[in-house]
């Protein structure tokens, strides 16, 4: 997805929860896009490709969604949002054994467009800024870091038997159910599962050990 033109730096600015203003042309980096309830939209890699131009980057399938998000608040607002079809329709089963690995959520698996709050995502440390201003979803968001809450529930990494799917339950040692599985890396030995709070199952995601 595109959003261009004079406003677009201002405008996201004031939509996304990271703070793009000192992102420099030809620079990266992740942000949660989330409705007014503090939900999650979208998760994406913003590229500024040039000083009046940003690239979203969400997994296939969501580009539609992001970009109705984005144009719902704009009114007269010097900028166009245009959607650019994915290269692929599903990653390669080498981007998902990395993806899986690291635990990276994905749309549509870790994250419910309209469901899922940040906190369960894993990614508010890399795509969530605390010092920029207001944005559509930041009072849930400011309101959990503040108070030090935990979610109900994380994003680990578990290792599974060959032949577990998604949906499969995740058991403690003593048998009871505390998560369930959302991605299964190719391998077939390696997943990702949200897990209730307090259950000390698996590993976290790379970037929050």
């Amino acid at each position: 997805m595109i959003v261009e033109g004079p406003d677009a730096a201002s405008y996201l600015q004031s939509q996304v929860a990271q703070d793009l203003r000192g992102l420099a042309v030809g620079q990266t980096c992740w942000t949660l896009v989330l409705e007014p309830t503090g939900k999650v939209e979208s998760l994406a890699r913003v590229t500024r490709a040039a000083d009046e131009r940003f690239d979203f980057d969400t997994d296939a399938g969501y580009g539609e969604a992001l970009a109705a998000r984005l144009a719902r608040f704009k009114i007269r607002v010097q900028a166009e949002i245009a959607v650019v079809p994915a290269e692929a329709a599903t990653p390669s089963a080498e981007h998902e054994i990395a993806r899986v690995g690291v635990g990276w959520p994905r749309m549509g698996f870790e994250i419910v467009p309209g469901e899922t709050i940040p906190a369960v995502t894993g990614a508010v440390p890399m795509a969530v800024s605390f010092t920029k201003g207001c944005y559509p979803g930041q009072e849930l968001v400011e309101r959990m870091d503040s108070r030090g809450a935990d979610a109900p529930r994380s994003l680990r990494i578990v290792e599974v038997a060959v032949g577990s799917v998604i949906g499969d339950p995740v058991l403690d040692a003593q048998g009871a159910e505390v998560g369930t599985i959302t991605s299964v890396a190719p391998t077939g030995t390696t997943a990702l599962a949200l897990v209730k709070r307090g259950c000390d199952i698996g590993r976290l995601p790379a970037h929050l050990s």
